[in-house]
């Protein structure tokens, strides 16, 4: 299993198993980042660009490692793992109930070259780093997490509820 530069555990033997697709992947196929940061990487850029700025990967044999640039950021707002869905509150300080949990790190002392982050609940991203959980296992919500996301919702509702300015400022 993959292992952080601390030495715990990631949850997953292979990062790339876990991503959909690209970051810089547009809908038609075409590489976002040879298109709008060459100047970074002009040969990339170039040779995107004698290819109509075509994927890398949709040549060849390529998968997702092969790509210099690849990044892949979680977007939904639930838990790899057991499924949890955040629950924010505007304006607080509350720590949130999902975290970004980075699947790609350095190996031998190299820079890693890929991001490649999912969302986890607190309390799955805390046992996938005690080193006992996956994140591919089938799990259910902690209890402690579904009744912090119950309390938020209540909240939630609670502020949603209509008061008259009577019944609030009573002189």
């Amino acid at each position: 299993m993959e292992r952080t530069p601390n030495d715990t555990s990631v949850g997953v033997d292979d990062p790339y198993e876990h991503v959909e697709r690209c970051d810089h992947l547009t809908d038609d196929g075409r590489c976002r980042y040879a298109f709008e940061h060459a100047e970074r990487d002009p040969e990339f850029a170039r040779e995107r660009r004698e290819n109509d700025y075509a994927c890398l990967v949709g040549e060849e044999d390529n998968d997702w490692s092969d790509c210099p640039h690849f990044r892949s950021r979680a977007t939904d707002r639930e838990c790899a793992r057991c499924g949890l869905e955040e629950r924010r509150m505007a304006h607080s300080g509350e720590r949130p109930l999902l975290e970004e949990h980075h699947l790609s790190y350095p190996s031998d002392g190299q820079e890693p070259n890929h991001e490649i982050t999912v969302y986890l609940c607190r309390w799955c991203h805390a046992k996938i780093h005690a080193s006992w959980a996956r994140i591919d296992d089938e799990a259910p919500p902690d209890p402690e997490a579904l009744a912090e996301r119950e309390g938020r919702r209540s909240r939630e509702l609670d502020e949603m509820g209509f008061e008259s300015a009577a019944d609030r400022y009573d002189p």
